[in-house]
């Protein structure tokens, strides 16, 4: 059988750890993940471990953060006064907000709250940490 390579669609079964042990998504969740290879469609990483791969073999990837959700940015950290904020919006450390700006989508968790700011991070949840990927590949669609 061969081995996947760029262009093919394949399914497969994953789970993502932190350096921690801390498993942040798995295939357990979801079901398999179905992508074709060289569309983008997951962190250039994982979709790098994938090409190669047969079906049936399973193998275990550390992705450093470059490959992944890239560094941590601090220019991604935005204060923004409270009477710019939506009316009526009650914000709290560690909710996640999107809000909607030139037909863009700003996905963005509260880091802060105070009487008259509130402190945004723009950055991936993911972003400035390596990821450690076990990949069961199912088969090559």
């Amino acid at each position: 059988m061969a081995p996947a390579k760029s262009g093919d669609l394949v399914r497969l079964n994953y789970k993502g750890t932190l350096a921690d042990g801390t498993v942040f998504d798995s295939s357990e969740a979801h079901g398999p993940l179905q992508f074709s290879i060289g569309k983008g469609m997951v962190i250039p990483g994982f979709e790098e471990a994938v090409v190669g791969m047969k079906p049936g073999e399973s193998k275990t990837v550390e992705i450093p953060s470059e490959k992944a959700y890239g560094p941590h940015r601090d220019e991604l950290i935005l204060d923004i006064s409270r009477d710019k904020l939506p009316e009526g919006f009650e914000p709290e450390a560690g909710q996640r907000v999107q809000f909607s700006k030139d037909n863009q989508k700003l996905d963005l968790q509260v880091i802060d709250v105070r009487e008259d700011m509130v402190t945004f991070d723009g950055n991936h949840p993911l972003a400035g940490k390596d990821l450690t990927f076990e990949i069961e590949l199912l088969e090559i669609v």
